[in-house]
């Protein structure tokens, strides 16, 4: 079988760090697909802008050359636990393929190099190769009586986010600002973090962000 990238994503983050850990918790970071030239063929996309969600079928390549592990560390559960690679999305996979499912936001079908799509919620790295693209179809792909395990248990934690008004004039963008205060108070950090006194530092739509968490509450003390 011959699988090679219909297009890339383009993001903010140039880096892991600070990418949501699943696809969605983060609704207005602003993702753009850019497709392969023999790929931005109008027709491919006909029927497409009556979806409201797409599945992203893409590549763990910033873990390409990393080795598949039997049994791996999930974060939300503290880093401690091992569970069973096929009971995670853990990256280090035997295939590193993912799977998003993100909003479309718009597609602009006559951009100079479109037809792209611009996706809202997206988890992935700019430059990540995209393998294939789906419209989400509700009646199929939801089910809300589907039991999670371990997962189930597991509360999706929010910090509030404290952020003085000169850094805030530091943001030209509104849009960026309203992201990267809703991918910082996701709690960027390995869950088994913990230690009040140390400065983290992420890279977002080229912005340096370094702060600190202490008692529920992550403060931004420089943006650069």
């Amino acid at each position: 079988m011959e699988i090679r990238p219909i297009a890339h994503i383009k993001t903010g983050f140039p880096e892991k760090f600070g990418i949501p850990r699943q696809s969605g918790l983060a609704e207005k970071l602003i993702g753009k697909i850019i497709f392969e030239k023999e790929f931005r063929v109008k027709e491919a996309f006909r029927g497409l802008e009556e979806f409201s969600h797409l599945w992203l079928i893409w590549e763990f390549s910033a873990n390409r050359h990393s080795q598949w592990q039997p049994t791996v560390r999930p974060p939300r559960m503290g880093g401690n636990a091992h569970m069973g690679v096929f009971a995670t999305r853990s990256p280090y996979r035997p295939n590193p393929i993912g799977l998003s499912c993100v909003e479309i936001e718009s597609i602009d079908m006559d951009a100079p190099d479109g037809p792209v799509i611009y996706i809202k919620g997206a988890d992935l790295m700019d430059g990540t190769p995209i393998y294939d693209i789906k419209p989400y179809i509700r009646y199929a792909d939801s089910r809300p009586e589907a039991v999670c395990g371990y997962v189930d248990g597991l509360a999706e934690r929010k910090l509030h986010v404290k952020m003085s008004q000169a850094l805030v004039a530091k943001v030209a963008d509104d849009d960026v600002l309203a992201a990267m205060v809703e991918m910082l108070s996701l709690d960027p950090r390995p869950s088994y973090h913990n230690d009040p006194n140390r400065e983290y530092g992420l890279t977002y739509s080229g912005y340096n962000i370094k702060f600190i968490v202490n008692d529920g509450v992550l403060e931004v003390i420089d943006i650069e």
